[in-house]
């Protein structure tokens, strides 16, 4: 008989297993938008997160800031995000999305969730209630993993 521990972990592991493959089948409505992962991924934290500086973009995407620089140059290159000074201090720069940089973002999110949708329809009713459930469960998880990787003296 396994153990609940050894159960949860199981059940850890085939969320891992299950969100990783969901996300690749999501990620092929990207190619739509001719830019790269590293940049969509960039451009989307600007877009949905507001205006940040080049360091919070580089944590934001675990990359050290001359990577972020180049991929930040490209998308500027690209006519999807502007550098404007910061309106408080103005040592900093904040990496703002462009209207066209949001154009890009909503229009894949739409492609994503039209995905999703068509997958979503051929459930039955019983299993979107478990659907529903488990998105309630998931964000509980997503909650309690951020907390687990804050620093214990950061504030928010």
């Amino acid at each position: 008989m396994r153990s609940l521990r050894a159960k949860r972990a199981e059940l850890a592991d085939q969320l891992h297993s299950a969100a990783i493959h969901l996300l690749r089948q999501l990620r092929k409505e990207d190619d739509a938008s001719g830019l790269s992962a590293p940049r969509l991924s960039a451009l989307s934290v600007v877009v949905f997160g507001g205006p940040v500086t080049l360091g919070q973009l580089a944590r934001a995407e675990q990359v050290r800031p001359p990577t972020m620089t180049k991929i930040v140059t490209g998308l500027e290159k690209d006519g999807l995000v502007k550098r404007r000074p910061d309106a408080h201090d103005k040592r900093l720069t904040r990496i703002v999305a462009t209207s066209k940089g949001q154009r890009i973002l909503v229009a894949g999110r739409a492609r994503r969730v039209k995905s999703l949708t068509e997958a979503v329809e051929r459930l039955n009713d019983g299993e979107l209630a478990h659907l529903d459930r488990g998105v309630q469960v998931f964000r509980k998880l997503i909650e309690a993993t951020a907390q687990q990787t804050r620093p214990r003296n950061a504030t928010t």
